[in-house]
């Protein structure tokens, strides 16, 4: 079915009843009332439906759409494929809290995506931003979710060869480097970074590096890959849950764990509780069958996981400057501390 290209589109009561009837046979939705938007790069709305005879059993008439609708949307919308594909295909099984799909799916071209989910803060959800208050506590359920995705994909042979989940670094790279990492470290946004960290072309050649490390590993899985706590939010039980599927992978597990312990928690906590919280990751881990990883694979794939998320961080642009300031103060700290871009580099020569 067609994809709409406007939001007036998607509350098209005639667009929402074929949608909708793929998982809920028979349904006709009469009207679509339209609540809060947010409009950035994608655009997220939220609305409530009614329907003819009713809502059917199972469907709430809370809804939620994301999409690419904006002028800035329509030249990103290659974006929203791997997280509409997450959805469609992969979300009801991977075990993690995440939020419930009604409806995704992507055009015959691959070009354009779009997906309806339940509207969670109806509910009582909360979404985080990634300097909301969180706890060592929380940050152990959030691995803890990592782990469940990781173990239950732990080198699937059903997505081994899926070309949508292939590793992303090299688009990223073509895409943003040198120029925007300066930007940041030469600028108030990198002056808390550590000046051991505050390499440019260093953080380059460590990413690049990356690849290699991995394809030494064959204990590939799904990654979340994007970690942070701006990607999270505490569902109507306060458990923390994730969202933001658009740089799903397969990778290595270290790469969401290094990033998620090194910009979660502020730094003199972080230092603190860094041990026990990767514990808490391998004990859950090994609950899915997965045998606890090496002490020494353990430590090279932190460094790796901490220069994955400081890259991302260090390549960010158009997001409030006192969060990328903070969470390359975190993670620049981090990468500091584990004396990880030199680390990284060595294994990889």
């Amino acid at each position: 079915m067609k994809i709409p290209e406007t939001l007036d589109e998607v509350l098209s009561p005639a667009w929402l009843s074929e949608a909708l009837s793929l998982r809920f046979p028979g349904i006709r939705v009469t009207s679509a009332t339209l609540g809060p938007v947010i409009s950035r790069v994608s655009t997220n709305a939220r609305f409530r439906i009614e329907c003819e005879q009713g809502l059917p059993e199972g469907l709430s008439p809370y809804l939620c759409v994301k999409g690419y609708f904006s002028e800035d949307g329509a030249r990103s919308r290659l974006a929203g494929i791997p997280e509409a594909l997450f959805y469609r295909d992969l979300a009801a099984s991977s075990g993690v809290r995440t939020l419930r799909s009604v409806f995704a799916e992507v055009d015959e071209q691959g070009t354009n995506a779009i997906l309806l989910t339940e509207d969670v803060a109806a509910e009582g959800a909360v979404f985080l931003d990634s300097l909301a208050p969180y706890t060592a506590e929380q940050a152990t359920e959030s691995l803890g979710q990592f782990a469940t995705l990781h173990g239950r994909t732990w080198g699937s042979s059903a997505l081994a060869d899926s070309a949508w989940l292939a590793p992303r670094l090299a688009h990223v790279l073509r895409a943003r480097g040198i120029k925007e990492i300066r930007g940041n470290f030469d600028g108030p946004i990198g002056s808390r970074v550590p000046p051991e960290a505050r390499d440019g072309e260093k953080l380059i050649r460590a990413l690049q590096a990356l690849p290699a490390i991995g394809e030494s590993n064959d204990s590939w899985c799904l990654l979340h890959g994007d970690a942070h706590v701006g990607n999270v939010f505490l569902d109507a039980e306060g458990r923390p849950s994730l969202v933001d599927w658009q740089l799903v992978q397969r990778g290595p597990w270290y790469i969401d764990v290094g990033y998620h312990l090194g910009c979660t928690l502020p730094v003199d906590e972080r230092r603190h509780r860094e041990g026990e919280l990767l514990d808490a990751y391998l004990e859950q881990l090994a609950v899915q069958g997965i045998e606890w990883p090496s002490a020494e694979e353990v430590r090279l794939g932190i460094c790796c996981g901490l220069v994955y998320g400081f890259f991302l961080w260090a390549i960010t642009l158009k997001v409030d400057p006192s969060i990328t300031t903070a969470m390359l103060e975190r993670l620049g700290t981090a990468v500091a501390d584990h004396d990880a871009l030199d680390e990284v580099l060595r294994q990889a020569n």
